[in-house]
């Protein structure tokens, strides 16, 4: 079996070893983040001379560490483990979120007011800042929940903890096992996108049924078990958020599409929890709309994109495959997973159809990229051959008010160039394989 070097986020790991930080490396489940640790980092480990002894492994997903679910078990393992101060030592925890809270027995419950209850309780955060403090202890954990984690570095954690976030296979390390050609490479991973045992699974069959699975056996049952929430409004809410990838939406209007199509008899507060829910477990990532004149944030409405195409791809069946809507898909899944911050742009302005003014309306701009004070507007356009059609996707970009770099990605291989406008356009294929950081 082919072994995929996850080159970026190795060489991240690399660096953050022995910064006094819990390296907590996030994201969908079956993504490779155990591949990631135990196997990739755990090789470059033993390049450096650092024997097996020194490695500390404990998957809590599997049975035989079940007990270490108890964060206080969890600990005197740990803690026996290192009692040798000449040694260095690595932790490495898989699926760090099925760790439960334990209740401490030391503390008068009576004496604790209502608004610290959790402090009557000993959870794997708490074992693990006592445990970074250990000089000769350098802690890795994985997890596949955001609300326990990602979204809790900064408060619970603080400065203790740094999140590596993983995403499934770009379409560079798709390519690098493909055996194909460029544009036969992109046809394929349009469709069954870059969950690794897919990617790895050369059955069309096997690999349909692989992803398709993974939605019922792993992800559904997981985010029912875990939320406590109903299994049908989840299936009927992933199937909506499917089929309209990239389109503007809110629970509003989600609400009623499932009261109507569905006849789900649902709110959109009851939307709101659920969407939220689908954003913990990573299958969908919400995008923000940002006055670009004004710069400011729209509440409402937003898009949402799947984590990956081919996943989203199987839910629906393999029936919805438009590639320009899973091309701007995978755009935005490639800018986040390079590390830039991306909103969606709104620029309002005029325009003559006809000879006719046309009333002041909000124009999309696809994504605005930022890296700290600069800034990218980028339109996902599949193809501008036609020359209303290449208009349309430029006004926005030319009514922006500002300097900033402009970018047109278009389906294919269109090698880089500028116009006289000072826009620049690109194929998504040399965009994906290529480092073009000069652009962004």
């Amino acid at each position: 079996m082919k072994v995929i070097d996850r080159e970026r986020p190795l060489k991240r790991l690399i660096g953050m070893m022995h910064n006094g930080r819990i390296k907590i490396i996030t994201g969908i489940r079956r993504c490779g983040k155990s591949f990631l640790l135990f196997r990739l980092f755990k090789e470059y480990l033993y390049q450096q001379g650092i024997d097996d002894s020194q490695i500390i492994e404990i998957a809590l997903d599997q049975k035989q560490y079940e007990a270490m679910r108890n964060p206080n078990t969890l600990y005197q393992y740990v803690v026996e483990k290192i009692e040798d101060l000449s040694k260095q030592f690595y932790l490495f925890i898989d699926e760090i979120q099925l760790s439960y809270k334990v209740k401490r027995l030391d503390v008068d419950e009576s004496q604790v007011p209502e608004e610290d209850r959790e402090l009557l309780y000993t959870t794997f955060y708490d074992i693990l800042s006592d445990l970074m403090t250990r000089r000769n202890l350098d802690i890795y954990v994985t997890g596949s929940n955001s609300k326990m984690l990602s979204k809790d570095v900064a408060t619970n954690f603080r400065d203790r903890g740094i999140e590596i976030r993983l995403h499934p296979f770009s379409f560079a390390e798709f390519y690098s096992v493909s055996d194909m050609e460029k544009a036969d490479a992109w046809e394929e991973y349009l469709v069954y996108g870059g969950m690794p045992l897919a990617v790895l699974e050369k059955n069309p069959r096997e690999r349909e049924a692989y992803l398709s699975s993974l939605f019922e056996r792993v992800y559904v049952a997981d985010i029912v078990e875990r939320y406590r929430v109903t299994d049908s409004y989840v299936n009927d809410l992933i199937d909506v958020l499917a089929s309209n990838v990239g389109s503007l939406t809110n629970p509003s209007k989600l609400a009623n599409t499932l009261n109507s199509v569905r006849r789900a008899g649902t709110t959109d507060k009851t939307v709101k929890k659920y969407l939220d829910v689908l954003e913990d477990a990573f299958l969908f990532t919400k995008v923000r709309r940002y006055d670009v004149k004004g710069k400011a944030y729209f509440n409402s409405p937003v898009k949402y994109y799947a984590e990956d195409v081919g996943l989203r791809n199987a839910r629906l069946n393999f029936r919805q495959i438009e590639e320009t809507h899973l091309m701007e898909n995978i755009l935005h899944n490639e800018l986040v997973l390079r590390g830039f911050a991306v909103d969606v742009g709104s620029v309002r302005f005029t325009k003559t159809v006809d000879g006719r003014l046309l009333p002041e309306r909000w124009h999309e701009i696809d994504f605005v990229v930022n890296r700290g004070s600069q800034k990218v507007y980028i339109q996902s356009a599949f193809s501008i051959h036609d020359a209303e059609k290449h208009q349309q996707e430029i006004l926005p970009l030319l009514k922006s008010g500002d300097s900033f770099r402009k970018l047109v990605v278009t389906g294919g291989n269109t090698k880089i160039h500028t116009d006289e406008k000072g826009i620049s356009y690109v194929g998504i294929i040399p965009f994906l394989l290529e480092e073009i950081d000069n652009l962004l």
